[in-house]
Parts: C-alpha cells; structure tokens; sequence
C-alpha cells in the first residue's frame, strides 16, 4: 500500500464519521487533507497521522476519542494490520507485510518512470541557469548552478511540468567589443588591449580564427574586428556548449541577448523597443529630465528604473525587460531565473519588472541565488590564466562526483569540495557510497541468476524481517520526496535521500540473502528478495538519473 492509498483510506473511513458529527462537513475534504508522514520512531508503526486532530475542533469532538473511531474504521480496511492511538489524537498505522512488500514488484514493472508524478501537471516553466559571458572558458563560478539548474530540471519534468532549460547567451555590448579586439591582437600577432582579455585560450582562438579566414588582415580594419570577434565567438560558444555537454548538463535553447536589439521584421522596432512601448500601456513608465523610467518601486523596488537614458541609449534593463516579455510571448507562464551569489540586487529587480509587466511577482517569476563554491586545492586554468575551469575540475574529479557533491548542499549554503574525500573508493565518499549500493543490487541479482533464484514468484507477505520493512518504508517515499524536491526546488533532498536508502539496502543485505546457502533449497522468499533486491537498485537508478549522476552496475 503506498502513501498515497492510505491517504485515500483515510478519507474513505473519516468523511462518514466527518458527516456523521456534523453534516456537509465532509463535502470538502479531499485525499490532499490526509497525508501520511513516516514516524521517526518506527516502533510506533509504519506510517503516522494527525487527521483527527486537525478535524475534531471542526466538528466539536473530543480528539482522542475522534482518533479512536477512526483507528476503529481504518483497522478494517484490507492491507492495515493495526492502528494505534497515541498522545491526545495521532493515529500510528501499521500495515501487513503482504500490503507493504507488493511496493517492491509495483517498482520493479514501473522501471524508470517510478517516482515520476503529476504534482507539476499544467506548469509551463522558463528555467533559465548559468548563462556566462561567451568571452571565455566555463569555470567553477558556473558549476554549481550547472549541476543545479540541471538537476532541479529534471525534478521539475519528472513531476509533470512542461519546461525548457534556457540559457541566456550575453553576447552584446561592451565585454564582445573587448573579446573582438582582443582576439584580432593576436591575430595580428600584437600584444592583448589594456582593457582586453587575455590567457592562452585567446591565442588558441586567434589560430583557429586565421585558420578559417586566411585572408582577415586584408580586410579593412572595421571588418576585420567584426569577423575576429564573430568567428572567435562561434568557437568560444561551441566550446562553451561542449563542456556543459561533458558535465551532463544540457540545454534546450540558447538565447541570444543579440536577437532582442536586433530590428524587427522590414527594419521595424527592435524588441528592445518595443518593451518600452508595452511597459508605458501598464502603466508603469514615466518620463523624467529627458530619459526614460520604470516606476519599479511600485513592486518593492528599491529605486526606480531607468530603461533608456537621456541620449537615447538603453540600459541593461531594458534588454533585461525585453526577454522577461519574450519568454511569456513563448508560452511560459512562470519564470525561474538562477542566479550566482554576486546577483542579489536582481532579485527585487526582476520580480518589480515582472509586476511592471502585467505579471504576478510573487507567482509568475523565481529568483533563486546560489551561493560561492570553492574546491581544497584547485589550481587556476593553464590556458585562462586566473581562473578554475570547469573542465579542468571534471578531469580532476569526474563528472559523478562533481555534480553529485555539487547537489548534496542546500543551494544557499557556502560550499567547499575535498578532492581527497572525493576521490576516495570508500563509504566516506557519498556518491561512492550510493553508487555503490546501486552496484551491488546487479550483483546481487547476478548471483542470484547463477544460482537459478528468478523472479518467477512474488510472496510479499513473506517479507518479514525488520530490515525489510524499513527498507521498503523508504521506497515508499521516493515518489512524494521527488514531488516536494521539485516544489521546493531542492535537489539536495534526494541525495541525502538516496545515501539514507544505500545504508538501510546495506543492512538488509548484511541480514537477507537472496540467494541460498549450499544446498538449501530455492523458495519463494529468495525470489521475493530478489523482487526487493531490483526494486531497490530501480529506486537508487532513478534517484541518481534525476541528478544526473551514473548509475554503474560493477566498482
């Protein structure tokens, strides 16, 4: 029986005592009213609720003796096998092995889409992440909204949202003209611009610009800026793109900051432009000493906007304006913008332009800041000069373990990495350890094949044993631990949630076996084991997909 069942079975058996006390009670309750929590003290059962306290001052009843109906009603249902009332009205439930252990085939024949759900059903969202400068490597400022946003990502689409993962390319103003003459100062084999960009990579960029266009330096000098910096730019982007790609991290759409200056169809207005325009028919755009405003305080700003200064040059606002619109023209309802621990003044920022739009600041737009990462003993980038790359740190560390340590922390909490405890094949390294439990469940199940145990059978009753019932208790969570991850959009629920379930999987298989020993005869418990055994490896698979970390069937 899953949580969600016995949440239904609460229902069923307390509306009519509801209804019985005081009639039309019960016409608004629905299943959401009764969730089931898991006891910290499983003595006290397997499952826990406080639906008779919650509704007993409703409907004018003593409490305990509200709870003592309703354990009367529920101890009937088929699947419970006691109910217990404790303190002044909690409802302590135990459920039959047959009724607890039928989780472990209905995981195994559900596969990958096991703790998939519908609680994001109807949700169309903008995830928007990383988005660097393209004027240079990917480096460890960008890694953890990397392994973040992409995990989040995934939460949110297993939970039924209809998303697109977007990363806003910043390839206007100022930093592509110095990026440009940069990489043309190489070219031409001079010495990079004060103010310019410099590192291997851009000699590295300048080679392959000459390599594609032999004949740059006999184009007028306006041209040759313009191609070094366009040629180079693609380069740096697809190199960009690579490494994300290396880090498992993909994106739907890459959208260029250039498409909204760009002008419009027949040379009409940019949209840029036209985000004045429709900001002013909201009502949120004045006019002053000749430049242009947006009266953000309206939305809890702490200053007004200006959006296009008084020589007719927009700011970063008005781009920034541009592209909030440009996503709802797309169809995204709601925005989620991911931003780096240096970006806290965006956050008033964006929410009064979402307001100043039309839109719902504190429903339609998510800002979520990531605070600093730092890893022991990094060494800045050979080919960048004053930074970590991202590369760099994967090659050192491996994608698993980078990505995994990335996502095991509350995204608001400073981080620092230990390569040494990362790159060590113990249980004091946690994505080790997980994967480890994930390894042995395919062991587990090849000896299990060498032996002639199969899952030919299912005897969930059987599935007796204390281990057992507290490793299938865990496997009843992940569904609704998927679903309050991507709500709150905290990946690192699951990590913490997934070494919790390799340490109860390690004392099962510490106190279980699978397979027999010497001539004992094969029954029906080795092969409802093996059930166990899948289903856990399927649970432990699925929790490191949605984190997009490997699931290795050997170490």
């Amino acid at each position: 029986m899953t949580p969600d069942a016995l949440s239904a079975a609460l229902l069923a058996v307390i509306a009519p005592l509801v209804e019985a006390r005081r009639p039309g009670a019960s016409d608004a309750l629905t299943v959401a009213d009764f969730p089931v929590e898991r006891p910290k003290n499983r003595d006290h059962g397997d499952w826990a609720s406080n639906a008779a306290l919650k509704l007993s001052k409703q409907i004018g009843a003593n409490p305990r003796e509200f709870a003592a109906d309703v354990a009367t009603a529920l101890a009937a249902v088929d699947g419970v096998a006691s109910v217990e009332v404790a303190g002044p009205g909690f409802i302590n439930i135990r459920l039959d092995a047959a009724a607890a252990g039928a989780l472990a085939k209905t995981i195994v024949e559900a596969g990958a889409a096991f703790g998939h759900n519908r609680s994001q059903d109807g949700n169309t969202i903008n995830l928007e992440f990383v988005s660097a400068n393209p004027t240079g490597p990917m480096h460890i400022g960008h890694t953890r909204w990397a392994a973040l946003g992409d995990a989040i990502a995934r939460l949110l689409l297993a939970s039924g949202a209809t998303l697109v993962r977007e990363f806003y390319i910043n390839d206007a103003g100022a930093q592509m003209e110095r990026f440009g003459r940069s990489v043309l100062a190489r070219v031409k084999g001079e010495p990079a611009p004060e103010d310019g960009y410099a590192g291997a990579y851009i000699d590295d960029l300048a080679d392959r610009v000459k390599d594609a266009e032999p004949g740059i330096l006999d184009l007028p000098d306006d041209e040759q800026l313009i191609l070094a910096r366009d040629r180079a730019y693609a380069f740096q982007l697809g190199e960009l793109q690579a490494s994300l790609e290396k880090f498992n991290v993909h994106f739907d759409v890459f959208f260029s900051e250039r498409l909204l200056h760009a002008a419009g169809e027949d040379g009409g207005p940019s949209l840029v432009d036209e985000a004045v325009d429709r900001l002013r028919e909201q009502g949120h755009v004045f006019d002053s000493e000749g430049a242009v405003w947006v009266r953000t305080t309206d939305f809890g700003d702490d200053k007004d906007r200006v959006i296009r200064r008084s020589n007719g040059e927009y700011t970063y606002f008005a781009a920034d304006a541009a592209y909030y619109l440009n996503k709802g023209d797309r169809g995204f309802a709601h925005k989620i913008y991911l931003l780096g621990a240096d970006h806290h003044g965006y956050v008033h920022r964006l929410k009064a332009l979402a307001g100043a739009a039309g839109d719902d600041p504190e429903k339609d737009i998510e800002v979520l800041i990531g605070q600093l990462v730092s890893v022991n003993g990094a060494r800045l980038s050979k080919r960048a000069g004053n930074i970590i790359e991202l590369d760099d740190l994967r090659e050192w560390l491996g994608t698993d373990a980078l990505r995994y340590s990335l996502e095991r922390s509350p995204a608001d909490s400073p981080l620092t990495l230990d390569p040494e405890i990362l790159q060590k094949r113990t249980n004091d390294n946690p994505v080790f350890y997980v994967q480890y439990a994930h390894a042995r469940t395919h062991n587990v199940a090849r000896n299990a094949a060498d032996s002639g145990v199969a899952r030919d059978a299912f005897a969930p009753e059987l599935l007796t044993h204390e281990t057992e019932s507290a490793l299938l208790g865990a496997l009843q969570e992940f569904p609704r631990l998927v679903a309050f991850a991507a709500e709150l959009r905290e990946p690192h629920r699951i990590a913490r949630y997934l070494e919790e379930l390799a340490s109860l999987y390690h004392r099962w298989y510490d106190s279980c076996r699978v397979t027999p020993l010497g001539d004992e005869e094969i029954t029906d418990l080795h092969r409802t084991r093996l059930w166990l055994n899948d289903a856990t490896g399927q649970v432990l698979r699925n929790g490191l997909d949605l984190l997009g970390v490997s699931a290795p069937e050997r170490m």
